[in-house]
């Protein structure tokens, strides 16, 4: 798994061998951490929620969630590019799968006690992307602050 999440980023996610599925990890990782690096400070909540994330969302184990963030993060440091992560993921999950991974960047925004207003833009940016409306952005959002203990 190391090795194929480190071909992933080695080449272009598109261009990558490897399975479907590993190309949605890699993916969904990108656009975790993007959302923890918006404010300009990754920090170690962040960075924790992270690695839960792909561990509950895609079965990853401590080590493999770890190695695919660190690897995510040097990625993303040099790109930019979020419509190559966001392709796989509107082209790969389902209506619901996508809300789930609008949660999932609202869990990371909300890590650190705070939304910016960056990682706000930046999760309305990818849920057009992905074609997730404004109400399941913002039930989304609602979901995620009711379960952190936000409201």
């Amino acid at each position: 798994m190391i090795n194929r999440i480190k071909l992933l980023f080695s080449n272009n996610i598109q261009e990558a061998e490897g399975s479907e599925i590993g190309k949605l990890e890699a993916a969904s990782a990108a656009l975790l951490v993007e959302a923890a690096c918006m404010d300009g400070n990754f920090d170690e909540k962040e960075r924790e929620k992270i690695v839960s994330l792909m561990q509950a969302n895609f079965g990853l184990n401590n080590e493999e969630s770890e190695t695919l963030v660190n690897e995510t993060q040097s990625v993303m440091e040099q790109t930019g590019d979020l419509y190559s992560f966001t392709r796989v993921i509107k082209n790969r999950f389902d209506q619901q799968e996508r809300i789930q991974m609008i949660e999932m960047l609202w869990e990371v925004a909300f890590a650190d006690g705070n939304v910016d207003y960056y990682e706000s833009n930046l999760i309305s940016r990818i849920a057009g992307l992905i074609y997730v409306n404004d109400i399941d952005r913002g039930e989304a959002k609602k979901r995620v602050m009711a379960r952190l203990g936000f409201v």
